[in-house]
């Protein structure tokens, strides 16, 4: 067994362990704190591909970010806490056959597959931080920007809607 197998083998049960988690506790602040596990453990997984750019766009996006915003919006929210985990005994079951299944039929696919041999993506000592900026600011500098217009349009329209929300009180 190699390093990398291990290091593969306990990031893919934390992020298992923390999607199954995240869809079982009943309390919405469990559930957020599971799924950045999850979203950290899926980092460790790009790290192990070798894809530190998006391992790290990963933890300041999602495990940063995101659970912080879902963190902040269950905090300023009011909500009843014994509306929380109420009639779940048969959907507990079903979750876990269906999950249980959905395992198997993974696991038999994974198994079967014939898996091509290793290439060599990369040139030796180029990294890939480097190539995804080569690649975005040289064949798709017009969609980057469309995508940077389109953010500025959501922005300015999320703004609008909350102003004019603001303003019926």
């Amino acid at each position: 067994m190699s390093g990398s197998f291990v290091a593969f083998f306990i990031l893919s049960l934390l992020t298992i362990g923390g999607a199954v988690f995240m869809i079982s506790f009943t309390r919405v602040v469990h559930m957020v704190i599971s799924l950045g596990i999850t979203f950290l453990s899926i980092a460790g997984l790009f790290v192990l591909l070798e894809a530190e750019f998006v391992a790290v766009s990963q933890v300041l996006v999602y495990s940063g970010a995101i659970s912080i915003l879902m963190l902040f919006g269950i905090m300023l929210t009011k909500h009843d806490a014994s509306d929380e985990g109420t009639g779940r005994s048969w959907k507990n079951t079903f979750s876990l056959i269906f999950v249980a299944a959905l395992f198997l039929v993974i696991f038999w696919g994974i198994q079967n597959t014939a898996w091509p041999g290793v290439t060599e993506s990369a040139e030796a000592g180029v990294s890939n931080v480097k190539q995804i900026g080569l690649e975005v600011f040289t064949h798709f500098v017009i969609p980057f920007e469309l995508v940077s217009v389109l953010l500025l349009v959501a922005l300015v329209g999320a703004i609008i809607m909350a102003k004019k929300e603001g303003d019926n009180e």
